[in-house]
């Protein structure tokens, strides 16, 4: 199945190159599509909270017919909730797309792509039930629907179609289920949402502020300036010319409405299983760079820096079974996605995936990278690339003189590779990373930032000179910015001059062990 996510990668990396130059990297909304669904949902609850107050079981079109007719509030309250539903709907789908083109869907990651399944069907269980509380020609068609197929299932003792028949209005009872469902849900949701980050560190919840009122008033804006149609009140007996429709949220209902029940439910039980089946489709052999991180348990201090870095708390500190006098990292294999930021996180460079540690960083950089800079002649600066940065900005800045070292994620970076490219002779390191709301080690740019400029262990140390370290974003479609962020640190070296190589460099692991008794503080 994983060939399905080259077209979708090349097609979500070409949206995000033009959602970009937009709006810049920062406030790219394709970055964020998780944390705007749960956006929506706060804004859902918000404008339904009026909605319900004025919504009438007994009357519901002419209820609603009321709000639409009402400019002042209703109109644009009631349209502001359904454009809600809409972008909830899109922003999930597209986080489900790109967690599936970036091999977040398995392993570890199950529980938050089987749920965040639920929490979309959901959704649009909870839009339906709304359409059909409106109660005209398209709720009615979507409700004749949904009667159809559930008539096929051995729920109802008497067909649920009947009541839509037309010898009598419809009951009550019906739209009071669906104002339950409708309400129920949106709990249900919460619940879901808990469970969805439930693995996660630090779970961000919602977009940046700016982006975050940007779209809410933007959607506010579109609800005063361009009402939601809403049809012809329901009557079974009267055939309508036409019918307003969601295709966001009912897309498939011209396609249900021409197949048997039998066939369209098996489309939909095909559909759930295949996307229930995407981590056993998708995972991969837990070895080589999907090897879960270990611990070299003779150097680990116990500081308990691993644990506090790693994004997804695949890291506890437990008793030794020796008598040193310090607790030890112990990396559940279960909850580690294999990002290698613990390995940047320790001093001792103790912990790590297999090959991806500190010392193996080094032992590589000394025997393939550092001779680029014995070669003779000026040093070239060195730009420390993320392997998910987009091959042109890589050729651009090779073609601008940069001697290009990547690494998986750039929260894998060890600061002990920036200080002994410095200290063997480059003029400078810049470090390009992924933006910071799309790094597939989700905490990559932040913990490096902190470890080479504000001392996070383990940090850059005060030995190297740090105007020669700069940090940079490679985003599709910034293409600009990377390069002008690499002139200016290209300018900044020039001024500097060239640095001595040192002989014979040795870096020293620097940490400290941490007593028991204070570790349990």
């Amino acid at each position: 199945m994983r060939f399905l996510a080259r077209p979708f990668r090349r097609l979500l990396t070409g949206l995000d190159a033009v959602f970009t130059r937009l709006y810049g990297w920062q406030q790219n909304p394709l970055h964020q599509t998780g944390t705007v669904a749960v956006a929506m949902l706060l804004v859902l609850l918000g404008t339904g909270l009026y909605l319900v107050l004025v919504y009438r079981v007994g009357s519901p079109a002419a209820s609603v017919a009321r709000l639409a007719a009402d400019p002042w509030l209703g109109a644009w309250m009631r349209t502001l909730h359904r454009y809600a539903s809409d972008l909830f709907v899109i922003a999930a789908g597209l986080h489900a797309v790109r967690m599936f083109t970036q091999d977040r869907s398995w392993g570890p990651r199950t529980l938050a792509w089987v749920s965040g399944l639920f929490l979309l069907g959901a959704g649009l269980v909870c839009a339906w039930t709304g359409f059909v509380m409106a109660w005209d020609t398209f709720g009615e068609r979507l409700a004749l629907e949904g009667g159809r197929l559930l008539d096929v299932l051995p729920i109802f003792s008497e067909p649920l179609s009947r009541i839509f028949a037309g010898d009598g209005p419809v009951p009550n009872a019906f739209f009071f289920v669906n104002l339950f469902v409708h309400i129920a849900l949106p709990l249900g949701l919460g619940a879901g949402l808990w469970l969805h980050v439930s693995r996660l560190a630090r779970p961000v919840l919602l977009p940046p502020r700016r982006l975050m009122w940007g779209i809410i008033g933007a959607l506010t804006v579109a609800s005063v300036l361009i009402p939601a149609p809403l049809g012809p009140a329901a009557d079974p007996l009267r055939l309508s010319p036409s019918t307003p429709i969601d295709l966001v949220v009912a897309w498939w209902l011209p396609v249900s409405e021409r197949l048997p029940a039998g066939l369209a439910w098996s489309g939909v039980l095909a559909g759930a299983l295949l996307g229930l089946l995407v981590p056993r489709l998708t995972r991969r052999p837990r070895e080589g760079s999907w090897a879960s991180s270990i611990v070299d348990t003779r150097l680990c201090t116990g500081c308990n820096q691993c644990p506090q870095d790693c994004p997804w708390e695949a890291i506890t500190m437990v008793a030794r079974d020796d008598d040193r006098p310090t607790l030890v990292a112990q990396v559940n294999a279960s909850r580690c996605v294999s990002c290698g930021i613990c390995a940047g996180s320790c001093a001792p460079m103790g912990v790590g995936p297999p090959t991806r540690s500190g010392r193996d960083q080094l032992t590589e950089l000394r025997e393939v990278a550092l001779l680029t800079l014995a070669g003779g002649g000026a040093a070239p600066p060195i730009a420390v690339c993320c392997a998910q940065a987009p091959l042109a900005h890589l050729s651009a800045l090779r073609s601008r003189g940069a001697h290009i070292h990547q690494v998986p994620c750039v929260g894998n970076l060890h600061s002990s590779v920036v200080e002994l490219f410095i200290r063997n002779g480059a003029p400078g390191v810049i470090v390009c990373g992924c933006p910071p709301r799309d790094c597939v080690g989700r905490e990559g740019p932040k913990w490096l930032h902190e470890r080479l400029f504000n001392d996070r262990e383990a940090e850059l140390q005060p030995r190297v000179d740090r105007r020669r370290v700069r940090t940079a974003t490679l985003a599709p479609g910034d293409l600009v910015g990377t390069m002008a962020a690499f002139e200016q640190f290209t300018r900044a070296l020039a001024a500097l001059g060239a640095p001595a190589p040192e002989r014979d460099t040795v870096i020293e692991a620097v940490c400290e062990p941490v007593p028991l008794e204070e570790a349990a503080k």
